[in-house]
């Protein structure tokens, strides 16, 4: 069985109908006719990730990123991590909306210099460790409090920490490490270059990694640039790659794939490049898709689509091809009415 996790794909059921009516999507419409398709309560990405793996959520994010990147575990294999990454926090109809990191585009030797001068502030938290210049992980000194997913922030109104005192700590931290930031070089160099400059940093994903007794996922491959997923691959013990150009039958017999092409005009609204992106799904993912089931290379695909306002879950396996008086279906049905 093929698993595809695609983010971004569900809009309002009359949106996916107006931005879908006019698309040649031969594939989906007969894979949404054929497979059984039920709707299910609003999930984000990471939890129905977590669901797919046999996972515990909300998913220790941090440390599964840092063990993605490992070789081998190593003495922190058991600390508590937390996601710090850097953030660009703009002002917005009034709003403080978080810009989406991809944006920032930060540099190694710029990560690098941001870090060291933010190190002595958040030290009593714990100790800094850039990832990758956009990923910055602390190596906490005690548990931190739940924080929203950068994820599921981006593009989005900030909101503020939530009052009490384990809160307090961290809002003290973050307002210091806000100051640093607004005059530091690096920013001063990439506010004069005309590039989005480092504001603020943003918490998330705190925990440490599980401690598995038994396999707990029937999928022997996961497919993602995402490194929390590459993550879980290592945790699990089973093959983690990149996410392949479309799908194509390999070795792997029961693969999952976190498709996140859709995600990020989704979030921001733009329904051009999303149009595009669902085109490209259907070209290089399920139209090869539907042609192994047909042969027989493939027994079933799922398909799941997380959501804010609702979650979508199809399954298609091959003798549901026969069922040729089941005529094609629209995207919209994806959605409940």
């Amino acid at each position: 069985m093929l698993t595809l996790i695609v983010p971004g794909l569900i809009w309002t059921r009359q949106a996916l109908a107006d931005l879908t009516c006019d698309l040649p999507l031969p594939a989906f419409t007969t894979l949404l006719g054929r497979g059984r398709l039920n709707q299910r309560p609003a999930r984000d990405s990471t939890a129905l990730l977590a669901e797919s793996t046999g996972l515990a959520a909300p998913l220790p994010a941090a440390a599964l990123r840092w063990l993605a990147q490992r070789d081998h575990p190593g003495p922190d294999e058991h600390c508590d991590w937390l996601c710090l990454d850097p953030v660009r926090l703009n002002f917005h109809d009034r709003s403080l909306i978080v810009d989406d990191p991809q944006h920032l585009r930060l540099g190694s030797d710029e990560a690098a210099a941001l870090a060291a001068a933010l190190a002595p502030t958040l030290a009593a938290l714990g100790r800094i460790e850039v990832i990758a210049p956009g990923r910055w992980n602390l190596r906490l000194s005690a548990a931190a409090p739940p924080f929203q997913a950068l994820p599921d922030a981006a593009g989005r109104s900030a909101s503020p920490l939530p009052p009490g005192p384990a809160y307090a700590p961290w809002r003290q931290a973050l307002n210091e490490a806000q100051m640093i930031l607004h005059v530091h070089p690096v920013n001063q160099a990439r506010q004069a270059a005309g590039q989005p400059v480092v504001n603020s940093l943003w918490p998330w994903g705190g925990g440490r990694l599980p401690e598995l007794a038994a396999p707990t996922t029937t999928h022997d491959a996961i497919w993602s640039d995402d490194p929390v997923a590459r993550g879980i691959a290592r945790l699990l013990q089973i093959d983690g790659a990149a996410l392949p150009a479309g799908y194509s039958v390999t070795a792997a017999h029961a693969p999952l794939a976190l498709i996140d092409g859709l995600k990020h005009p989704a979030s921001s609204g733009d329904a051009i490049v999303w149009r595009d992106e669902l085109i490209r799904f259907e070209a290089e993912w399920l139209a090869p898709a539907l042609g192994a089931l047909r042969t027989g290379r493939l027994d079933a695909l799922r398909l799941i689509a997380p959501g804010d306002l609702a979650a979508a879950e199809l399954l298609v396996r091959r003798r549901d091809l026969w069922k040729f008086w089941r005529k094609p279906r629209s995207l919209a049905e994806l959605v409940p009415q």
